[in-house]
């Protein structure tokens, strides 16, 4: 379907103008991340940014992690749980509204580490504040392809679950058919140096955006066993009635043993 005019979209009380487009895509169904029926609608083949929920705004890998999250851990709501820099939607709100105990942890590498900024932690995932075995549940969507030493997020996220634990998370694997590339090294005052085309993604408390610091690939199971113990699981869901369908879709389950 061609769209010749601009598109005016209410979504969660937010205005949303599309420019034309010779993409339209729309699906009935239910939101796991709002828990009502929905109508999921993009007019951007790249689902995987522009697949909205009409309901609260949430894109298809917050969904697929929510229903991960109910799949693994369905108590989640008597959890304790620590997300790593949610955002104002889908699976962050759900879980922030949702669980009754509920850490929030945002990066500013100028605020001391540990103190409270609004609603957020301060943390470097890398070098976190928390006590050992605090948590049974760690979230993180779409982080770990921008940290600069992601063995030591892994092993500190396994330092910081309880035993039995788990972490959830969204990660694009890139890589889908080589092994995972580093795409930039941390440089003075923790400016990225790009090995590779300088890549940036969107950050909610960040003008400048993130930058992708990896591309994964499938061997990011192993990377995580060796350097943290932590035994993981990729989960696909493609399924267009909870409207799940997208590039790099995958959400890796990564379980501390008892």
């Amino acid at each position: 379907m061609i769209i010749n005019e601009l598109i005016t979209v209410f979504c969660n009380k937010t205005l949303i103008l599309f420019k034309p487009n010779a993409f339209y895509f729309s699906h009935k169904g239910f939101c796991p991340c709002c828990d009502k029926k929905a109508t999921f609608t993009a007019y951007n083949s790249w689902l995987r940014d522009y697949f909205l929920c009409s309901n609260c705004g949430s894109i298809p890998r917050e969904r697929a992690l929510m229903m991960i999250v109910e799949k693994y851990c369905p108590n989640w709501r008597d959890l304790h749980i620590h997300e790593s820099s949610p955002v104002n939607r889908g699976a962050s709100m759900k879980l922030m509204k949702g669980a009754k105990n509920y850490i929030a942890s945002q990066y500013n590498p100028n605020m001391p580490f540990g103190t409270l900024t609004g609603n957020y932690i301060n943390q470097d995932l890398e070098h976190q504040t928390f006590n050992d075995e605090t948590f049974d549940l760690v979230i993180t969507q779409d982080v770990m392809e921008h940290l600069y030493e992601p063995d030591k997020a892994f092993a500190e996220i396994a330092r910081t679950l309880k035993k039995g634990g788990v972490h959830i998370f969204t990660v694009p694997i890139i890589n889908r058919h080589k092994p995972t590339e580093v795409w930039a090294i941390k440089g003075e005052n923790n400016t990225p140096v790009f090995l590779k085309n300088p890549e940036w993604h969107r950050n909610p408390v960040n003008s400048k955006g993130s930058p992708v610091t990896m591309h994964w690939g499938f061997d990011i199971v192993s990377f995580i066993n060796q350097k943290s113990g932590l035994e993981t699981t990729i989960e696909h869901i493609d399924n267009l009635d909870f409207g799940i369908r997208a590039e790099f879709i995958e959400v890796l389950v990564s379980i501390k043993p008892i």
